[in-house]
């Protein structure tokens, strides 16, 4: 290698935001000749739906049980393995929203509009058209329960939890970019920036599109019956077109305002509305037998959970009915995983592998047991012993946009309850559009930072196409066309997920591969951090003066500049020698570190990185008035991130130790790397990212 040394005193120019001119313009045009299609040749496109539906369902409705349950295997097991404790991030990271906030945000656009749609309509259909057994028997409304508890619960979230935490991992702990090929970089190294990544972000675009238009395309049947309902609106094509583009509008005015303002505080709007609903259900029904009935169901769930998800039916197949029940929901959450797993890690950053897994799959089961058991038990208890509402099963079952507006006659303040469902529907449209048409942005833009989303343009862009392809649908056969399209669409994604878990796997074996370099280096660290000729009195004295000492932030700068930076220039100095290009970054303003970066060819570069991090002033030292109310502790960063310990104090001699314990780990996980059996993937560490 040629000797390399360089120092700059400013960090390099950012890179810039920009589009990805194959995935947009492919997928964009696409989707738009696709709808084209179906508005202009609607009976052709509804024949040729359906005919490759019914080959999807004949040939790979067995792929699809067995996926869903492997998916959530996967995740359960890394969530309690040794890997549940590494951040979705820098290792100094911290979470950006708090627990409510956050379960707000992922259960608003993981559920969204259909949790109104199907709270209703499934129990009752499962109830009087049940796929084995008879009909409107206490059986058949226990197994109805356990069919709704299935299809709404652990299956599909574990696909969201699989999705989102390979992202965030890849993202925010390799800075590789937040879309679906970075998950697969463990496979295929720098080739998912080339045709593979871009098939596979079309196909996630694909997906999401779909599976986002069968959503709303589902909630505007609803809401244009509650119109209907409420001030006579005709149930018609003109009618649901107004609404959608009402809809895209509102989406694309929330999804311009980004995540913290108008996404966030419309997710935690929406929850607290559709929990003020569900409770006013439970308390103005029968209390007893729902809380009864609840407690019933979620035993039945657990019990039955394994023979429910490998139920394919196979000596006598309800084929009707799984392609409208469990293939449609599978293909559903499937084609939703990119789009909902996107914005699982958008907002994760910080989280621990253990709490993302835990919280993405208890907390919306949590709610969602309690919302269908309440809502569904409550609509099967009139249909079985209200002779007043005898029809309303029937008309829950054809017409299921009608299901929860005829439900909520039978309970008091009917015209409150109707608004208020009304305005949820709406408020979970606009949730499911903002966020949808935010990460379909985000998935067609190559963006600098993960942090960062695309420009409103392109938000307002996506959710105008997502509003044509949902009316597209609607025209070609309304609801039978919106499931259809989605079963369809889901296929391709299904064989990227299983990608996703190998590379997943495997850059996880690399994290525990930098573990175990740690313990294996120990020698040199046991070498302390005393300079030679130092007596152990000094030492100790040293130690203590450093635990109790407050630096500002003139106190740091100077560490730095006169402790910091020399170290580092010795160690360049003796490594430029043997060959090593290194390169001192010292930056100033905002940006204020300092790091040391050695190129090691092939291999993963090594960076030492000292990041100045304010920090409230102690209790201890509060007593001196000079103080003032913060101080700074110089916080070692290396390529996993803040490594959490402060360096301020040491000296020139102990800094150099340090800097070279951490070399020694590095390059003793390299070893461990290529002698392990059948070698380990090679993750991308910028150096550039360590300090964030």
């Amino acid at each position: 290698m040629a000797n390399e040394s360089v120092t700059s005193q400013q960090p390099p120019e950012p890179k810039r935001d920009r589009i990805n001119p194959v995935v947009f313009y492919g997928s964009a045009i696409g989707i738009v000749a696709f709808a084209l299609w179906t508005m202009v040749f609607t009976e052709p496109a509804s024949t040729v739906i359906n005919t490759v539906l019914a080959w999807i369902s004949d040939s790979f409705g067995w792929f699809y049980f067995v996926a869903v349950v492997l998916y959530l295997v996967f995740v359960i097991c890394i969530g309690l393995s040794r890997y549940g404790s590494l951040r979705l991030g820098p290792a100094h990271s911290t979470p950006d929203f708090n627990v409510i906030t956050w379960a707000a945000m992922l259960f608003s656009a993981g559920i969204g509009i259909d949790l109104l749609f199907f709270c209703i309509a499934e129990p009752i259909t499962q109830f009087l058209a049940p796929p084995t057994g008879m009909a409107g028997t206490p059986e058949a409304a226990r197994h109805a329960m356990e069919l709704t508890f299935l299809h709404w619960g652990l299956s599909g979230w574990g696909i969201y939890t699989l999705v989102g935490m390979s992202l965030a991992f890849f993202s925010y702990r390799h800075g590789l970019p937040l879309t679906i090929r970075s998950a697969l970089y463990p496979l295929f190294g720098h080739r998912i920036h080339g045709t593979i990544g871009h098939g596979v972000d079309i196909a996630a675009v694909l997906g999401t599109v779909f599976g986002i238009a069968t959503s709303l395309g589902i909630g505007i049947i609803q809401l244009n019956f509650g119109l209907n309902y409420m001030f006579d609106i005709p149930e018609s094509t003109a009618t649901q077109a107004a609404l959608a583009i009402l809809i895209v509008v509102f989406s694309a005015i929330s999804a311009v305002t980004g995540v913290d303002k108008g996404i966030r505080r419309l997710s935690e709007f929406n929850m607290l509305l559709a929990l003020l609903l569900m409770l006013f259900v439970l308390f103005s029904g029968k209390t007893l037998f729902l809380l009864n009935a609840l407690v019933m169901n979620v035993g039945d769930y657990l019990a039955h959970f394994a023979s429910l998800s490998f139920n394919t039916y196979a000596f006598d197949p309800p084929t009707d009915w799984l392609n409208a029940w469990t293939v449609f929901f599978w293909a559903w959450w499937i084609a939703w995983g990119p789009f909902v797993g996107l914005f699982l890690a958008r907002i994760s950053r910080g989280r621990t592998i253990r709490q993302f897994v835990a919280g993405t799959l208890i907390l919306p089961l949590s709610f969602m047991m309690a919302w269908m058991s309440i809502m569904g038990n409550s609509a099967i208890d009139l249909v079985m012993n209200d002779a007043g509402v005898a029809d309303f099963g029937q008309q829950a079952m054809n017409n299921p946009g009608s299901a929860i507006y005829l439900f909520l006659q039978s309970y008091p303040w009917v015209g409150l309850t109707t608004v208020v469902t009304t305005i949820l529907a709406i408020v979970f449209f606009v949730t499911s559009g903002d966020s949808g048409s935010l990460v379909l942005s985000n998935l067609t833009s190559v963006l600098s930072d993960p942090n960062h989303d695309a420009p409103a343009w392109m938000r307002i862009l996506w959710a105008a196409i997502i509003g044509i392809l949902t009316l597209a649908l609607l025209m070609a056969g309304g609801l039978s066309a919106l499931q259809s399209a989605v079963v369809i669409m889901g296929l391709p994604f299904a064989l990227v997920l299983f990608l996703m878990m190998l590379g997943l796997f495997k850059a996880l074996k690399v994290e525990g591969l930098k573990e175990d370099s740690l313990r294996g280096s120990m020698a040199g660290h046991l070498s302390g951090r005393t300079s030679p000729g130092e007596g152990a009195a000094r030492n100790w004295r040293q130690r203590l003066a450093r635990a109790v000492s407050c630096p500002n932030h003139e106190q740091v700068s100077r560490f730095l500049s006169e402790v910091g930076k020399p170290a580092m220039e010795e160690i360049r100095e003796v490594l430029s020698e043997q060959g090593f290009p290194v390169e001192i970054v010292e930056g100033s303003g905002r940006n204020e570190h300092l790091a040391l970066n050695v190129s090691l060819g092939g291999e993963p570069d090594f960076t030492y990185q000292i990041w100045p991090h304010r920090s409230a002033m102690p209790a201890f030292s509060i007593r001196d008035t000079h103080a003032g109310t913060h101080y700074y502790r110089l916080q070692v960063h290396i390529g996993e991130g803040g490594q959490g310990y402060d360096v301020y104090g040491y000296t020139q001699e102990q800094l150099i130790a340090d800097i070279l314990d951490q070399y020694e780990r590095h390059l003793f996980f390299l070893h461990s790397q290529r002698e392990s059996p059948g070698g380990e993937a090679i993750m991308p560490d910028d150096p550039t990212t360590a300090g964030r």
